[in-house]
């Protein structure tokens, strides 16, 4: 190849991954194209969200669902309905409704469609429901549900404040509200560490396993413009949700936040 092709293509692609930085940088900041981005991203990685999701997280992922399954105490309703919000490929859903002792039901909300495709199979002969639905506007009556929990979603919601109140909406008072997500650790070595692998090699890992380099690129940055543990339980506060508690996990790189409906 004449160099100066060489340089043209290095040029192309340089300038192709700069957009992409863009890109997942003004959505995560809450733009107004927020809500497409996101969508059409998820709907683009679903068929390797899974893998992506446990090898990238050294499957810490897995233990980090299972303790904010407990948070919720769905003992107190065992028979109630209960809301999986931006309920991906199911996992939290189906942990949920697979609890011994649960006899209630989950409804699995989620607009981003092919994500609950890919996890129809393991909610097979479960009692859960996978709804197409934004969590802006969730198609359940006011007072419905038991209790909800969200695992890796509120930092996507193109409103958080609006997302918040309409799980505050749905909720009965008494019921909790449990969400998982993302945060950055508080202890500077910890921090950094965490930068290093969260910004550079984490999307490019994602990008190449997944085929889709936007996706990667925006988890970092979704995380970064997302509210810090102490600010999302003012939040969750402002919302309509009492005892507020949080806990740090794994040197603070995540965090499980619970509110009860006032």
């Amino acid at each position: 190849m004449p160099l100066l092709q060489r340089a043209t293509k290095f040029q192309r692609v340089s300038v192709d991954l700069e957009q992409t930085e863009r890109s997942a940088r003004a959505a995560a900041s809450g733009s107004r194209e927020k809500r497409a981005y996101v969508r059409a991203m998820f709907s683009d990685i679903a068929p390797r969200y899974d893998l992506l999701n446990h090898l990238l997280s050294f499957n810490v992922d897995k233990r980090w669902r299972r303790r904010a399954i407990r948070a919720l105490d769905w003992t107190r309703d065992p028979r109630g309905l209960y809301l999986d919000l931006c309920a991906g490929t199911l996992d939290v859903a189906v942990a949920l409704a697979n609890q011994q002792g649960f006899d209630g039901r989950v409804v699995a909300a989620d607009f981003a469609e092919p994500m609950l495709r890919a996890g129809l199979a393991k909610a097979h002969s479960h009692p859960v429901h996978a709804v197409n639905a934004d969590a802006l506007g969730l198609p359940l009556g006011t007072g419905s549900c038991a209790g909800a929990i969200v695992a890796f979603g509120v930092r996507n919601l193109a409103d958080l404040d609006a997302g918040l109140r309409e799980v505050a909406r749905v909720i009965r008072p008494g019921g909790k509200f449990v969400i998982l997500e993302f945060t950055t650790p508080p202890n500077a070595i910890v921090r950094r560490g965490y930068h290093l692998y969260f910004h550079n090699l984490l999307p490019r890992l994602g990008g190449l396993i997944s085929g889709h380099r936007d996706a990667y690129r925006y988890l970092p940055e979704s995380v970064t413009h997302f509210p810090s543990a102490s600010a999302l339980a003012d939040r969750l506060a402002s919302a309509g949700f009492r005892d507020v508690r949080w806990e740090l996990l794994t040197f603070g790189i995540a965090a499980i936040h619970v509110g009860v409906r006032s």
